[in-house]
This record gives C-alpha cells, structure tokens and sequence, in this order.
C-alpha cells in the first residue's frame, strides 16, 4: 500500500529576543500512515536536525487561535506586517520560540486536509480491521470460555 508523504520546506525564524531572530531551514511532513501528527525536522547547523512530532489538529487550531498547553503552544501573530504562526516549543534541553510564514503552513496544512480530512484519519490506521484480527476468537479462546463446571443432570444436588 502506498502511503504519501506532504513535504514542505521553508525557512522559519527563532526567536532570540524581542529584537533578533535567526533563520532556521526547516520540513514540515505529513505521513498518511501517521494521520494525526505532524512532523517538524529543523535544521539547526548542527551534525544532527532536531525533530519535533505533535498533532496535526494543534497545528490547524493555531492557524486561527492560541492553543496547546505543555511542550508545544501555537498561535497566530504578526511580525514586521507579516502574518506569522508561532510556535513555542519546550523540551528537557530547553525551550524555542519559532515563527513560521502563515501562508506557506496554512498552504501545505491545506493539502495534508484534502488528502486526509477531518474525522478521517482511522480509516488510514486500519484500525477497525487490526482490531477485528486481534479480537477474533481462537481456538484457545473456545476452550478458556467452556463452562470447566458442566452441569450433572443426572444428579439429585443434595449429597456430596
């Protein structure tokens, strides 16, 4: 089966004050066989990019309003006359503030909706078929679920 990836590249900024900020490459991806997270890889000029995995519906949400709570907070902003979703992103190592170009996320979160819709990602899991294969009964199953105390019929119930 064949399970399509959504690319982006994009350049986002992070956030070092008020006044300064740098530019960090960054991918966004969308794996159908992974239906309800997004995938953000940065490059930070290190030997190894950093990755970042959170819901696909947070994503969404900041476009329009603040959301999330916890290690990933979304929300929509501007920055120089330009439309910006931030990003604040906390981890044991320590915490960014990232901007991303709204239009370009807003863009590339467009495709990942019409090739998955709302409501529609467990149908991508195969998880209704996973389960029917795993609750399926056995023959194990036929022999634990037989009564191990049949009835004596023939057994009148008062001696023992």
């Amino acid at each position: 089966m064949h399970h399509p990836v959504i690319e982006r590249e994009l350049e986002l900024r992070l956030v070092l004050s008020p006044e300064r900020s740098v530019p960090v490459p960054a991918r966004l991806a969308y794996l159908t066989e992974d239906p309800y997270a997004v995938h953000i890889t940065f490059h930070t000029g290190s030997s190894t990019p950093v990755d970042w995995t959170f819901a696909r519906e947070l994503l969404v949400e900041g476009v329009f309003r603040p959301c999330g709570h916890g290690d990933v907070r979304v929300w929509p902003a501007k920055a120089e006359d330009k439309a910006v979703l931030c990003m604040a992103l906390s981890s044991p190592d320590g915490d960014a503030l990232l901007q991303a170009p709204a239009g370009a996320v807003s863009a590339w979160l467009e495709r990942t909706l019409r090739v998955v819709p709302p409501g529609t990602e467990a149908e991508r899991l195969g998880l209704d078929a996973a389960l029917a294969v795993l609750l399926a009964p056995t023959p194990a199953d036929e022999l634990w679920m037989r009564d191990p105390w049949p009835s004596d019929e023939s057994a009148d119930g008062g001696d023992l």
